[in-house]
């Protein structure tokens, strides 16, 4: 019999060492979607479907949420009756461990109310970007007071969108550090990073 746990997260930049510290680790085998939204079926994902063909009758898996079984409430229910079908034990942090009856209607619940929370958060989103298009066609910004609906990039407030070339110029005029540059554009350390770089290279293939 095998511990088994399973992590995922919706984007490249987020980790899985929260989800690993809070689930205890010590597992015979890990499996994990880094990158992949919940609003692809558990069955659909890399590391869960590795995770399906490995486990056996007897084995545990382990799951920070139960959201992490499914893309939505039927989804769930559905994989949660067919491991229980498996011979395969739940245990979910803050829940324990599943089984039949009043365990599935547990998760039948659960599941539920963590569709309902995404589609409340979806709703909002929309509602945001609704009001934000309407005031920006009849002022100019948004009702946050924004002058586009897109994230800024390259700007800090009050200032208009830079240019590597005077990221390279101020930087250099005031002999300021990376960090000291990226917090005068309001920009990331990397962005500056990555400006400089370029210049050296332009640079070097000039002379």
């Amino acid at each position: 019999m095998s511990r088994i746990s399973y992590y995922r997260v919706s984007t490249g930049d987020q980790s899985v060492e929260a989800q690993r510290q809070a689930l205890g680790g010590n597992f015979d085998r890990e499996f994990e979607d880094v990158g992949v939204s919940g609003a692809v079926k558990a069955e659909d994902r890399p590391g869960f479907s590795q995770l399906l063909r490995y486990v056996r009758e007897g084995d545990t898996i382990h799951v920070y949420s139960i959201d992490r079984l499914g893309r939505d409430a039927l989804d769930v229910q559905a994989m949660v009756r067919r491991l229980l079908d498996e011979g395969v034990t739940l245990d979910v942090r803050g829940l324990g461990v599943i089984g039949r009856g009043v365990g599935e209607l547990i998760v039948a619940v659960l599941a539920q109310m963590a569709d309902m929370e995404r589609h409340r958060i979806r709703e909002r989103c929309e509602s945001g970007r609704a009001a934000a298009r309407v005031a920006l066609a009849e002022t100019g910004r948004t009702h946050k007071g924004k002058v586009s609906m897109g994230r800024p990039t390259g700007r800090r407030a009050g200032k208009e969108d830079v240019t590597p070339a005077q990221v390279v110029a101020w930087r250099r005029e005031n002999s300021a550090s990376i960090k000291q540059t990226a917090e005068h554009f309001g920009v990331g350390k990397a962005t500056v990073t990555r400006y400089c770089a370029a210049a050296l290279t332009d640079n070097a293939q000039a002379a």
